[in-house]
């Protein structure tokens, strides 16, 4: 008798909730690498040794695709290469907790369109205030604009990756669309990557780093996602996902000592509120995989 995948694991709520602590937490063990081979070079061997794990792991079910199944894959790896590559940008110049916070209005955005309900736009709103109160224009702020900016681009693809994902998973397996969008997402920052870090890539310290970065933000939380995707309803994952900036905000002060002021985690509070009161308006919430 073989056991159930879920009894290998955690509960649903428990797996969740470590899903998105081990995304964080490899975000900042990432933070890490940027002083070696730069947010670029981090986002590529990130990538590569992902989708590496990845192939290994689901080799069967990548074996199974067709080249219409690729062509509906190569979007949504090229989304969340993408994705990757902005939000590593952002994290250089920004606290993680403040990157993460606004790359969200990308998911919460997607939520609002979708439904375009009168009190969804309450939320827009409320969340655009998070996000006003973390600008490089309010008073006091040392925010670095540019860190905003690639924040928020980082969002645009993020919310464009769940749009095209859904398509994907109406053509695909979860396990083909992860391990195959992976593969596509590392071809585009590999080559730039490789040219910006040069040899430093295949230090034995680097690749032993990258590979904890690529287990904690990729291998390990998809495996947990998985079984909380299959348990939980939509919009209790909804919900629960809703509090990765506050995850994100505590570890980059555990972690990276990256302190916040009152005005930045009341911006966090108004982004988790908007998205949290989203998801509940929602009567067909969409359970994205969180994987920046």
């Amino acid at each position: 008798m073989s056991a159930t995948p879920s009894r290998a694991l955690l509960p649903p709520i428990p797996a969740a909730l470590t899903a998105m602590l081990s995304i964080q937490a490899g975000a900042a063990f990432a933070k890490s690498l940027f002083v070696t081979i730069g947010p670029l070079g981090t986002t590529s061997l990130r990538l590569t040794l992902a989708a590496l794990l990845l192939a290994v792991i689901h080799r069967k079910p990548l074996q199974q695709l067709n080249p219409q199944a690729w062509k509906a894959i190569v979007p949504y790896g090229l989304m969340l290469g993408l994705m990757n590559l902005t939000f590593y940008q952002a994290v250089e110049r920004l606290p993680l907790g403040l990157a993460v916070t606004i790359e969200f209005v990308g998911p919460l955005g997607v939520a609002v369109w979708s439904s375009r309900k009168k009190l969804d736009y309450l939320w827009a709103l409320l969340a655009a205030v998070g996000i006003l109160l973390i600008s490089p224009w309010t008073p006091g702020s040392n925010v670095d604009p540019i860190g905003v900016m690639w924040a928020l681009a980082a969002g645009v693809f993020w919310g464009l990756y769940i749009v095209v994902g859904q398509k994907v998973s109406q053509q695909v397996s979860s396990r083909q669309a992860v391990a195959g969008g992976m593969i596509i997402a590392c071809l585009l920052p590999l080559p730039i990557g490789l040219f910006h870090a040069g040899a430093d890539l295949f230090s034995p310290a680097v690749l032993l780093s990258g590979l904890v970065v690529a287990v904690l933000s990729s291998a390990l939380p998809y495996s947990l996602e998985m079984v909380a995707l299959k348990a939980l309803p939509a919009r209790t994952f909804g919900i629960l996902m809703s509090v990765e900036p506050a995850i994100a905000a505590v570890l980059g002060m555990v972690f990276l000592k990256e302190h916040l002021n009152t005005l930045q985690w009341l911006a966090i509070l108004c982004v988790i509120s908007a998205s949290i009161g989203s998801t509940l308006g929602s009567r067909n919430s969409t359970s994205a995989e969180v994987l920046n």
